[in-house]
């Protein structure tokens, strides 16, 4: 029997939200729009041309196209991730755990290709993947389920051998409605809201062991 472990990315293997908190205050500021916090709150779980089209419906700008606007989030963001992205805890640990143990491993992300193997090289991780994808691979990205099932496709696992790793609800529906065992590492801010279709529900990754693991896939 084949194994798979797929996993999210942005809150999840790299505390990465101040990151991009940071790089659309700065492009959006710089085209004119005024970025408040509770309109981002409203963003974070959006692909990168999602962020950009809603800002632009509440503040359109003359000088840009989206398309000039969404990468120059994107450049913004690979350079902070460059200049201080850190691994959260216990990620390299799973990983190798998990290889061990003979599972694939996938990601499954919201971002846009081109911050992957930023990412994955900046923590020293990307030999542990053995299939990736982006919603650049895909039409809807998350909550939609098209990002996980392309990369169990990719892995050749069926969904029910499959456990996915995810920070957000949005995330998680999109693992559950690709058929998947999620286990939700929420921000520490979000922990008490509610993740009812997730299987399990942890603080750290850290904390994910045997038990859970023969919990989940017998």
């Amino acid at each position: 029997m084949i194994y798979a472990a797929v996993f999210d990315m942005d809150g999840l293997l790299i505390d990465s939200e101040p990151l991009w908190k940071e790089a659309e205050k700065q492009v959006f500021s710089s085209v004119g729009v005024q970025v408040t916090e509770v309109l981002s709150k409203q963003t974070a779980t959006m692909t990168t041309g999602e962020v950009t089209r809603f800002w632009y419906e509440r503040n359109p700008w003359q000088e840009k196209s989206l398309e000039e606007v969404e990468n120059a989030v994107v450049d913004k963001v690979e350079a902070l991730i460059i200049e201080k992205g850190c691994e959260l805890e216990g990620v390299t640990e799973t990983l190798k755990w998990l290889k061990e143990k003979g599972f694939k491993i996938g990601l499954s992300t919201n971002s846009p290709y081109q911050l992957i193997p930023t990412i994955l090289n900046k923590l020293g991780i990307a030999s542990y993947f053995d299939a990736i994808s982006s919603s650049d691979d895909v039409e809807q990205g998350k909550p939609e389920p098209d990002v996980y099932l392309s990369t169990i496709n990719k892995l050749g696992v069926d969904s029910s051998n499959c456990i996915a790793f995810e920070d957000s609800y949005s995330g998680m529906l999109a693992a559950t409605r690709a058929n998947i065992k999620t286990v939700v590492i929420p921000q520490p801010d979000k922990f008490y809201q509610e993740f009812n279709e997730a299987s399990l529900k942890l603080q750290k990754l850290s904390e994910f062991n045997e038990s859970h693991l023969v919990d989940l896939i017998g």
